[in-house]
């Protein structure tokens, strides 16, 4: 496998979700991820609940390919990071262990302070450190 160091994935991944560019997003959407892979997103508890509520025997929400990807990085850096009031940023805790890394991020204003918000993320990579599975707990 790729000689790939968990703090630099880390920090790659998280300059992803606050890059305001769209084409340089969409680069690194390409880069880090492979073509086929996947981002699983475990919803806070109150929207499971409500989505168990309406009926959904599955809360669990998922982006498959480049271009589902795209979809998700930008809706959610025009709903937190765009309006200019918060950024995400690695913990700095970072591990990896075989073809997987995982770490904590966390949401935090601008200007600094305390975090808004915070999740752990589980990345599965290919033989060539490219991501194949992303699983993002929030809240955690």
């Amino acid at each position: 496998m790729t000689d790939i160091h968990a703090q630099d994935l880390a920090a790659r991944y998280i300059a992803l979700w606050i890059e305001p560019d769209v084409e340089s997003r969409r680069r690194a959407i390409q880069e880090l991820w492979v073509e086929g892979g996947t981002h699983i997103l475990q919803p806070p508890q109150e929207i499971r609940e409500i989505a168990a509520g309406l009926g959904f025997d599955s809360t669990t929400l998922q982006a498959h390919g480049h271009d589902e990807l795209d979809v998700r990085v930008t809706r959610s850096y025009e709903r937190f990071v765009a309006p200019g009031q918060f950024t995400f940023r690695a913990r700095g805790n970072a591990v990896r262990l075989h073809d997987i890394v995982k770490f904590d991020w966390e949401m935090v204003p601008v200007g600094g302070g305390e975090a808004v918000g915070s999740g752990l993320e589980v990345l599965v990579l290919d033989e060539n450190g490219r991501i194949t599975a992303d699983y993002m707990f929030p809240g955690i």
